[in-house]
């Protein structure tokens, strides 16, 4: 599991295809340095499996499933991603519960400046917006927020001034895709409402 607390930011250095999926490798040397082969990676906000680790870089692949749901297929050479190991016992539990399993993209509708901090408009599905509520956690691009505002067919979030530093929230604009993952919590208590005789 993850928290949305990402650790460091990487840098795509070679991408290939393959039958099994898409094949990224990452330069990340506080990541590779705590993960190893077969281990978890939060990679963009979807849960991945190291293949390989050496000199400061890891390898992923994301296979078609992953392809269909996120914005990893859009990925170019240079580009950065958000990265979060999974956690260890001791680790601080800041954030909210993440699993890394992407719920699907939504794109950003607007950019606001909020003094030093910036309001957020995310587009998204009523498949996903079903599970939103004001207050509320959201997992976008890995990253943990907080739900500020709600309207039919986006939310509102808020990005301080240290998520636009140290994530790539901060190189967002109008038009971009982004991996959502809603609260899981908010679908269990669906579930078991359906459910209930």
């Amino acid at each position: 599991m993850f928290t949305g607390i990402v650790r460091e930011r990487g840098r795509v250095v070679s991408l290939g295809g393959g039958e099994d999926g898409l094949h990224i490798e990452i330069e990340a040397p506080e990541t590779a340095a705590r993960t190893g082969i077969g281990d978890s990676v939060d990679v963009d906000g979807c849960c991945l499996t190291a293949t390989a680790v050496q000199n400061g870089r890891f390898s992923v692949t994301a296979v078609p499933e992953s392809l269909a749901r996120t914005t990893l297929g859009g990925l170019s050479e240079g580009d950065e991603v958000n990265l979060e190991p999974s956690l260890r016992a001791g680790d601080p539990l800041g954030g909210h519960y993440v699993q890394g399993h992407v719920d699907g993209v939504g794109r950003i509708a607007a950019l606001e400046p909020d003094g030093e901090s910036r309001s957020v408009w995310v587009e998204a599905g009523p498949e996903l917006l079903r599970y939103c509520v004001e207050k509320g956690s959201i997992t976008v691009d890995g990253v943990s927020l907080t739900i500020s505002a709600l309207r039919d067919d986006a939310f509102a979030t808020a990005l301080v001034p240290h998520t636009l530093e140290v994530t790539t929230l901060g190189a967002l604009k109008p038009g971009d895709g982004v991996n959502l993952e809603v609260d899981v919590l908010a679908k269990y208590v669906e579930r078991l409402v359906q459910r209930a005789p």
